[in-house]
């Protein structure tokens, strides 16, 4: 009888669910072009004036988010004067991905390669924050002929003592994962969204609009909270496999990060990247917290026009 009980509670949360993700993706729909890679397609929105001697500004979300949340306010302010991309990582937004090992910064920096060559674009500015700082390292060091300059926000690039939470490893755990994605996520989900965003922002305040302006509810899709799940618990063994190369980077690096970061240390990750890293610019905040963007985005928008201008005579001299 019990077991009964609950199978119908997880058929009507399965519906629940089912509803749910409908409703989410109707309010927020695909934006922007896809463009097919192997193993997926990346979802990527192209805004700003065209300006063929400069390249265009790659801007890369981290995680548990989409493309919108790099591009209010910054990516708008950036498109008043460059050409900006904005792309769903694979397995975010709606740039859906094949594989389940596709989750790791080697692999999405293959697949968004091959979208930029696809659109034809020989060369880009990346501009990352958290999660995609090893993924902006990534794609510097696997073609650095395609990055010339890196921009980084709080970001994520060296080995970390413990985990990425209890809740990511038992979703990426095989049938229970599944089950609790497609039955309890979007439910509990949409009463924990609020809070948890709000962590992140600390000690900054989050803005009232920004749960609503940055879609974070696509996050509670099975299939993208899978995703999620699978490139955090994935992440610690990247960055240690690619750590011991960074010092291969040439192209120019700007760090900015706070000191009252508790969501990616800037004592464990920034300060000694920008050591291995002698071309970089190291910028720490005191009191700035994990969501640099949106925290100070006019000190980011000069930062990377201080790259754009740096950038400028040699982009004009090359054909």
């Amino acid at each position: 009888m019990i077991s009964m009980f609950l199978v119908g509670i997880l058929a009507a949360l399965a519906l629940i669910t089912r509803a749910g993700v409908a409703l989410v993706e109707r309010r927020y729909p695909a934006q922007g072009q896809a463009i097919e890679v192997n193993g997926g397609s990346i979802n990527l929105v192209d805004i700003g004036p065209r300006d063929v001697r400069l390249p265009p500004l790659l801007l890369l979300h981290g995680a548990s988010s989409n493309l919108e949340a790099m591009r209010r306010p910054l990516g708008d302010m950036l498109a008043q004067r460059h050409r900006v991309l904005l792309a769903d990582r694979p397995g975010h937004g709606w740039s859906p991905r094949d594989r389940e090992e596709d989750s790791t910064p080697a692999v999405q920096a293959r697949m968004l390669d091959e979208a930029l060559a696809r659109l034809g674009i020989d060369r880009v500015i990346l501009v990352v924050h958290s999660w995609s700082g090893a993924l902006g390292l990534r794609m510097a060091l696997d073609f650095p002929d395609r990055v010339v300059g890196l921009v980084m926000l709080a970001p994520v690039a060296y080995p970390w003592r413990g985990g990425v939470g209890q809740y990511n490893a038992a979703v990426t755990t095989p049938v229970v994962g599944p089950l609790l994605a497609h039955t309890i996520t979007l439910p509990l989900g949409l009463a924990l969204m609020g809070p948890g965003a709000r962590g992140v922002f600390a000690p900054q305040e989050m803005p009232d609009d920004f749960v609503a302006q940055s879609a974070t509810a696509l996050l509670l899709r099975p299939r993208e909270f899978l995703a999620n799940a699978r490139d955090l618990v994935t992440l610690k063994q990247a960055v240690i496999e690619q750590a011991p190369r960074y010092g291969e980077i040439k192209a120019p690096v700007t760090i900015i990060a706070g000191d009252a970061d508790k969501t990616v240390y800037t004592d464990i990750h920034s300060r000694p990247l920008a050591q291995v890293i002698p071309q970089t610019r190291l910028i720490v905040l005191p009191g700035l917290g994990h969501m640099v963007q949106n925290a100070v985005p006019d000190l980011v928008v000069g930062e990377v026009e201080r790259m754009v201008a740096a950038l400028a005579p040699t982009a004009a001299a090359e054909p």
